[in-house]
């Protein structure tokens, strides 16, 4: 059975992968699993090349195949920020809340209570005889208030879904199986999977 490091702290996003990957003969791992290997700095400037950047260098770290993800919130508005940074788009990394709050702070300061928006992901493997893949993926929606829903991470509670079965709802009141039909990384994983099977497994 393949051994997958999931290049990962973020436990609900590693939730979800565990979900997407659960038919595949592999064996997930996560970062908890290595505590001593310190994280790398992600400064590419695309979704493509940080992943590719996290499961390149976990691969290296922890001698395993690694998969890492990049993804983030594209506002219209915004001219498509918070992009590469949503993790950080309040200026330190890891807390939803103040992204959030920053999130809805940028509409009502150009006078707006909505905007179109995209969740997009790239997703990235890299194997141990040098394989590497590459998928991408995303979901269309609407910002705004009021926030909703206590499942999911990040802008899900302010992230209105548009497609026609969950049109009306957050993406933060959605199932992990519901959001596992229509997310970006899903998505992106049904892609990535094909070609696991098709090429390494």
């Amino acid at each position: 059975m393949l051994k997958i490091v999931m290049a990962t702290g973020n436990q609900g996003k590693l939730r979800e992968m565990r979900e997407l990957l659960f038919d595949l003969p592999v064996e997930i791992l996560s970062l908890r699993d290595f505590p001593e290997i310190p994280e790398p700095v992600e400064d590419g400037e695309t979704f493509e090349a940080n992943s590719l950047l996290k499961a390149r260098y976990y691969r290296e770290q922890t001698g395993c195949a690694a998969m890492a993800d990049d993804s983030g919130l594209e506002v219209e508005a915004l001219e498509g920020a918070p992009g590469v940074y949503s993790a950080r788009f309040c200026g330190h990394h890891g807390d939803d809340e103040a992204n959030n709050e920053k999130l809805i702070l940028e509409l009502k300061d150009r006078g707006l209570t909505e905007s179109r928006a995209a969740y997009r992901c790239v997703l990235a493997f890299a194997g141990l005889d040098g394989t590497e893949l590459t998928a991408s993926g995303s979901c269309e929606g609407v910002v705004k208030e009021p926030r909703r829903g206590e499942n999911g991470f990040g802008y899900d509670p302010y992230f209105y879904v548009v497609e026609k079965q969950f049109a009306g709802r957050t993406m933060a009141e959605l199932t992990l199986e519901e959001k596992g039909t229509i997310s970006h990384r899903a998505r992106a994983m049904e892609v990535l999977k094909e070609l696991l099977k098709e090429q390494v497994l």
